[in-house]
């Protein structure tokens, strides 16, 4: 049975519920992944989104900040919830379907605006995140999975708008990229987005501080759908919806698509 998969860094499920809301009725995947929920699990609306199909839920939570979720209207049971570099925040969050088929989803950390660990420790808590999750794919190599989330780090020169202005730019430098692409290759995932579209510009992510998201098109792809290769050929139908950052009061990533044939 084939099933549609969407992720989402929503910036707020409480302050955006009406836009969860919106993706589950227009747009209907059968599988929602939210980062950056920014409440304990028991004050995301699970009512409101019970009433529109999705009826199954695992996630990590904590006032304000991080957050993870899988809204699922397929049944599904927690398998584990990591704490990568020990920071003690709710970043991850994995779910099993009945078909043995298992979903992490993961907020990787921003890693704050200068890329340089001895003076900015939030750097460092992402590289240091970055090789846990390395290590961890190569102590258990992942099977029948999929992985995704906001990963925070935009790994191709096409998918930021402007390579050489961004590579000294937090999200998109040499470092970052080498320890995502250390962690991919452990776990040998594939990047299901990019082998659907392989060519030419693709973003999730424009910031608030552009005036015109839309004109300017300063984007970034920081939120992705990676599938291990025993089941990376039946994904296919990936796409962004990019209209998504222009409803009103939208966060700042646009959700993210696949569609899987298992």
């Amino acid at each position: 049975m084939p099933f549609t998969l969407a992720t989402w860094n929503i910036n707020s499920v409480r302050l955006r519920e009406g836009l969860v809301a919106q993706l589950m009725e227009t747009e209907a995947p059968d599988i929602l992944c939210l980062q950056e929920c920014k409440a304990p699990v028991d004050l995301i609306p699970r009512e409101a989104f019970h009433a529109l199909g999705y009826t199954h839920m695992v996630a990590r939570g904590q006032k304000g900040y991080n957050g993870v979720a899988i809204l699922s209207k397929l049944p599904l049971r927690e398998v584990s919830a990591l704490d990568h570099a020990g920071l003690g925040h709710a970043r991850h969050i994995a779910g099993q379907l009945e078909n043995g088929v298992v979903i992490h989803n993961f907020y990787v950390p921003a890693g704050g605006d200068k890329p340089d660990r001895e003076i900015n420790e939030k750097f460092g808590q992402k590289l240091d995140y970055l090789t846990d999750m390395r290590d961890a794919f190569h102590a258990e190599r992942p099977a029948r999975s999929i992985l995704v989330g906001d990963l925070n780090i935009a790994p191709r020169e096409d998918d930021v708008w402007d390579h050489k202005a961004l590579l000294k730019i937090v999200s998109h430098t040499p470092v970052e990229v080498e320890h995502l692409g250390a962690a991919q290759e452990a776990g040998r995932w594939v990047d299901v987005t990019r082998a659907d579209i392989p060519d030419g510009r693709l973003y999730s992510w424009w910031s608030y501080r552009s005036p015109d998201w839309d004109a300017a098109d300063k984007g970034r792809r920081l939120d992705h759908i990676w599938a291990t290769p025993d089941i990376a050929s039946a994904a296919h139908g990936s796409r962004i919806l990019r209209t998504a950052r222009g409803w009103e009061k939208p966060s700042d990533h646009a959700p993210v698509f696949a569609t899987f044939d298992l």
